[in-house]
Order: C-alpha cells, then sequence, then structure tokens
C-alpha cells in the first residue's frame, strides 16, 4: 500500500469532486452507490440527482463563488448538494441540523451564505424548527424521494469570492471546527484537499465497489465527509447512510445490510458493546475492515472490538485543517498498540520541540505538509499564519512521539497541556489510564487554574450503569497507575459527557463548568 504513486494519483485526479459519482454513473450506472434505510441509489440515478439540484441551485440565484449552507442530518439531499455545489462552484456549507439556534446562525453569519437550505425531512426536525425560525419556505420543485427541503432567503449582501479553475485553489467545502476554545473556526478545504483523501483513504482501505459502508458519522464533519462519503464512492462502492447512531441501528445494519466497512469513533463502539454486554460479546458479520478515528483509542476499547468482531480495529488520526487524515495504521500491518499508525503517501511530518520542550518520550508538536493542507481560515489571516507557515507547513497543535518505523502515537493537545507544580501532565495519558477501568466508559481531562497559581487536573467521567463504582475507588485505582502530580485533584461523574455530533468530546464546556464533589 506504501507504494501508492502519489505524483500519478494527484496527476490523474479530476478538477472538481462532482466527477466521482459521473465516473461510476457512465461505467456501472446500475450499481448501487447509496442507500438511505428505504431504497438503494444507482449511481445513475445519483448523477441525475446532481444534475437536478445544479440546476435548481442555479435558479435560486447561487453563483461561482458563492457560499450555500446546507443544514440537515445524514441522508441522500447532503450527498446530492455537496456534488451539485462544486458543479456551480459554489463552496459547500456543511451545518448539523442538531446544533442549537446559536450555533448554526453563528455559522451563517460567519460565512455569509448566500442561501440556505434546509433539509427537514423525514429524519431531522431540529432542522425545520431552524428553517423555521430563519424564514425558510418548502422548495416546490425538489424530487420528493430527495425529502423536504426549506430554502431560505436570499442573502443579497453575500459577495462571490474568487473563482479558480485549479483544484488545488478552488475551495469546495467550508468546514466550522468546534475548537478546543469553544470558538468555530471556518476552514476551507479545496477541492485537491477532499479529492486526494477520498483517493488515498480509499486505496488504503482497499475498497472496491463491492464493499458496503456504514455512513453514520457526520456528513456535516470532516471525517464523514471526506473519508467515509468520499472514500467510499470513490470506490464505486454503497454508503449506507444513517442520520444518528443508535447501537440498536449499527447492529440491524450490520445483520440485515451485510456491511463490508465500519468507521466510527470510539465512543461509538463503546456504545455497542455496553448494548452487548461488555467484552465478552461475539458478532458474526460479513465485516472485513474496521476503523477507528477521530479521537483518542483507549487499549482496552480496542481490544474489547477486535473480541467483538473477530478483526483488527485499525487506527487514524486526523484534523479538519488537514482535510482530515494524516495518518493510520495499514491493512496488511495491523498492530497490537494504539498507534495511530504510519503517514499516509504523499504527505510530510515533523515532529518540533515546542513551548514546553520536547516533552516525556520524545513528544513535540507534529506539523504536517501535502495536498491535504487547508487553504487557511476563513476571513481570519492572523489565526492562519499562526498555524501555518510560509513553506506550507501545518502545526496541527497537537503532541506526538514517533516511532522509528514513523509510526505515530498521540500524547495530546498542547493547548489542553496542564502545567502542574512545573510538570508537564497530558490529559490523553490521564484519560487513557481511566479508560482502562471496567466501571469507565468514557472520561475527560482538563485543566484549571488554582487559587495559588498553579493548575488543577479536573477529571470527568461517564460510568457503565451495570459496573456501580466510587470516586473514591476510582481515585485509589489511580493512585497505582499514575505519578502524584498527573493524578485528578477530582473526579467527577456525569450522566454524559457534552460531545460535537461527530462524538468528539467538547472539553471547553467542561473547562467552564463548576467542580463538585462525589
Amino acid at each position: 500500500m506504501d507504494t501508492l504513486n502519489t505524483a500519478k494519483l494527484l496527476a490523474d485526479l479530476p478538477p472538481r469532486i462532482s466527477a466521482i459519482p459521473r465516473r461510476w454513473a457512465a461505467q456501472t450506472p446500475h450499481a448501487h452507490a447509496l442507500h438511505d434505510g428505504q431504497r438503494h441509489w444507482s449511481y445513475a440515478e445519483l448523477a441525475a440527482a446532481i444534475d437536478h439540484a445544479a440546476a435548481l441551485v442555479r435558479a435560486w440565484q447561487l453563483r461561482p463563488g458563492d457560499r450555500l449552507a446546507v443544514v440537515g442530518e445524514n441522508c441522500v439531499a447532503q450527498v446530492v448538494l455537496s456534488f451539485a455545489a462544486a458543479d456551480v462552484d459554489a463552496w459547500i456549507v456543511h451545518i448539523n441540523g442538531r446544533l442549537t439556534a446559536r450555533e448554526v446562525d453563528g455559522v451563517l453569519e460567519h460565512s455569509g451564505a448566500r442561501r440556505a437550505i434546509y433539509l427537514a425531512a423525514p429524519a431531522s426536525p431540529e432542522t425545520a424548527a431552524h428553517g423555521a425560525r430563519n424564514g425558510a419556505v418548502a422548495a416546490a420543485t425538489v424530487d420528493a424521494s430527495l425529502g423536504q427541503w426549506l430554502v431560505g432567503p436570499l442573502n443579497v449582501t453575500c459577495v462571490p469570492e474568487p473563482v479558480h479553475a485549479a483544484p488545488e485553489q478552488q475551495v469546495a467545502a467550508l468546514l466550522y471546527t468546534t475548537g478546543t476554545t469553544g470558538q468555530p473556526k471556518g476552514v476551507m478545504l479545496t477541492q485537491r484537499n477532499l479529492l486526494f483523501i477520498a483517493a488515498v483513504s480509499s486505496t488504503l482501505r482497499g475498497l472496491t465497489p463491492a464493499d458496503r459502508a456504514y455512513g453514520v458519522l457526520p456528513i456535516s464533519h470532516v471525517y464523514g465527509l471526506t473519508s467515509v462519503m468520499l472514500g467510499t464512492l470513490y470506490a464505486g462502492a454503497c454508503l449506507y447512510l444513517c442520520p444518528r447512531f443508535t447501537p440498536d441501528g449499527l447492529l440491524a445494519a450490520l445483520r440485515d445490510d451485510r456491511l463490508t466497512i465500519v468507521q466510527g469513533v470510539p465512543a461509538m463502539y463503546a456504545r455497542l458493546l455496553e448494548k452487548l454486554g461488555g467484552a465478552q460479546a461475539r458478532l458474526n458479520t460479513q465485516l472485513r475492515f474496521a476503523y477507528a478515528g477521530g479521537s483518542p483509542l483507549p487499549p482496552s476499547l480496542k481490544a474489547q472490538v477486535e473480541q467483538l468482531f473477530g478483526l483488527p480495529l485499525h487506527n487514524g488520526y486526523g484534523l479538519t485543517e488537514t482535510s482530515p487524515t494524516v495518518s493510520q495504521t495499514r491493512l496488511d500491518r495491523p498492530r497490537s498498540d494504539t498507534s495511530v499508525g504510519q503517514p499516509i503517501p504523499g504527505i510530510e511530518v515533523r515532529v518540533r520541540s515546542g513551548a514546553y520542550g520536547a516533552g516525556e518520550d520524545g513528544a513535540g508538536e507534529l506539523w504536517v505538509r501535502g495536498p491535504n493542507v487547508m487553504r487557511g481560515y476563513y476571513r481570519e489571516p492572523a489565526l492562519t499564519a499562526a498555524v501555518l507557515d510560509a513553506d506550507g507547513w501545518l502545526n496541527t497543535g497537537d503532541m506526538v512521539r514517533q516511532d522509528a518505523d514513523g509510526a505515530l502515537h498521540l500524547v495530546g493537545r498542547t493547548k489542553e497541556l496542564i502545567i502542574r507544580a512545573g510538570f508537564n501532565v497530558y490529559p490523553l495519558e490521564v484519560e487513557t489510564v481511566l479508560n482502562a477501568h471496567p466501571s469507565v466508559t468514557q472520561s475527560a481531562v482538563v485543566g484549571r487554574p488554582a487559587a495559588d497559581g498553579d493548575e488543577q487536573v479536573l477529571a470527568f467521567v461517564e460510568l457503565d450503569p451495570r459496573r456501580p463504582v466510587t470516586m473514591a475507588a476510582l481515585d485509589l485505582y489511580l493512585r497505582d497507575q499514575l505519578a502524584p502530580y498527573k493524578r485528578p485533584s477530582q473526579i467527577i461523574a456525569m450522566d454524559a459527557l457534552p460531545a460535537a455530533a461527530s462524538g468528539k468530546i467538547l472539553k471547553s464546556r467542561l473547562a467552564a463548568a463548576p467542580a463538585c464533589g462525589d
């Protein structure tokens, strides 16, 4: 797999992502492209729907360089509009319909979207409420099989951005990060960014037209958009769309749809195991590939999932700013540890000493350069310059160690680093130890300033209701696992940790939450 000729791959990429479904519509028109829970869509039907949607978008006065906001949850219309926007050379701005009114309106305002389309039915009543609040009206000319579309009013103040024929310059998607500070940023990803990751991810995972992939990760998130949706369709495979994750839904899809590919976040697998009753569960499926990304993978969870499926749980690492993939484990070289694998072909990485030195075990800041790196943050030149240097190197903000064979190990985020009594505390290390306890489903560790000018280490845990445990018992458990300066000042149990739709834990909310006793 690492012999992939990335120079040839880049040269062979089409100029726009909309060429992906059209290629298969020409070669295998009757092959299944999508399944929406009710019916299959062939590649020919998908291409026709894209043509129809592109005509509608133009009729609704979307121009090249405009931003087209699409509010909703995973459905065929989201896929169709992603490609239709590329046909028009508009920027797609995907917004998860489950966000709050403040969050949705913040993205609409910052992006300056020319129009917003709300994909209300059948799966997202929250999206319908956003549309009604913002004066959207039902579109009378949309194909009923694509669900109900509510079209927002025209933003006459929208100014089109420059349009470029070159795919490495033309922005395809404007995606908003949840942000460690709680202030989302608009990440500009180009046509080449998305095409490159779709092609490389598809190739490294060995996807073929015979594969059936689970599409529950939100298309409004870069992982769901690029690695899952575009990567699956790049291979001519079939994507089984699901608007929201439930363990029962995944079990049904594994049984009834005979999935061969599952990509998820660690929390998704934890919920599945909890549903099935623990580590000794075993499923008989047609899976040939399972993958975890989006957040750190606890060693105990990896072992349980591998027992469940009877095959390796592959791991990887990325971020919105890298479209997202930076590294992943290889099909032919599964790992027994929780390394996020080697850098994907075609990109360069450097591990540099940061503001806090090299760190434990040679850890340093990870910098990345390659065709996956974003164009920049929209309307934020100073923020862009702070992370992207003149030579195209991106500071990921993550701390890693790198093995002699190139494999990367996540240590934590530089912005989350806690300084306690003069020592560096990496939250990920504490979380990994907590997550290994059988009563802990997942955890999040944050720092908080103390009265003496030092920093407190606070741990928030989500517990397995079948395995009750006291906070005192967890504290005692940690005493045998961590040095005193790494141990939390408080361990706080929560019914559910706050999380984005992608499954990413929102630590900014935890850092601002009032601490409490056991």
